[in-house]
């Protein structure tokens, strides 16, 4: 039977695995807390990071329905739940582990898809989701005033070539035929 403290935990982790839009599994061994601490606080408002325990973790994840990160829980592994932009955690983790190579990025999981370690170096390698939505809002309203320019140019081009042929025919221009009071 399980204990009640550690049932409460296992409710905890499991909380966190749904409140978060993702999770990375990192293995923290050879860090200091005083690098565990700076990681933290590099994270920001962007995540949770916490030093968990394998077998009630497993447990915690497979009760909030992600079954695929079973095979990382081995060795010391730390968790870090994100609930702001994945993209941004993603590169505080991509960073600080360039700057202290005993940080290992497992894993994790984006939405309930399980992202391999590569696979989150390469969510690192994204633009935030401010960005992102500032160049899709700035090609979206580029196309409209370029369709709106097109539509302009048309009836106004038109309206120069017809102005243009009217003053040709006034002045008895080359090319057009004489009016029908001259031929007689």
């Amino acid at each position: 039977m399980a204990r009640p403290d550690k049932a409460a935990d296992v409710a905890e982790i499991t909380d966190k695995f749904r409140a978060s839009s993702a999770a990375v599994l990192t293995e923290y061994r050879g860090l200091t807390v005083k690098q565990l601490k700076t990681l933290r606080r590099s994270l920001g408002g962007n995540a949770d990071y916490a030093v968990v325990k394998n077998t009630l973790t497993k447990i915690a994840a497979n009760e909030a329905g992600i079954s695929e990160l079973d095979d990382l829980f081995a060795g010391p592994t730390a968790v870090a739940f994100v609930t702001g932009d994945p993209v941004e955690s993603a590169k505080a983790l991509r960073d600080f582990a360039k700057e202290n190579p005993a940080l290992i990025i497992k894993g994790g999981v984006l939405d309930g898809k399980a992202l391999s370690a590569d696979e989150i170096k390469k969510l690192a390698d994204l633009e935030s989701r401010e960005v992102l939505l500032a160049k899709l809002a700035g090609a979206l309203k580029a196309k409209p005033s370029q369709a709106a320019a097109v539509f302009q140019a048309l009836p106004s081009k038109l309206v120069r070539t017809v102005e243009a042929l009217r003053e040709k025919v006034e002045q008895g221009g080359a090319g057009t035929p004489a009016p029908a009071e001259d031929a007689e």
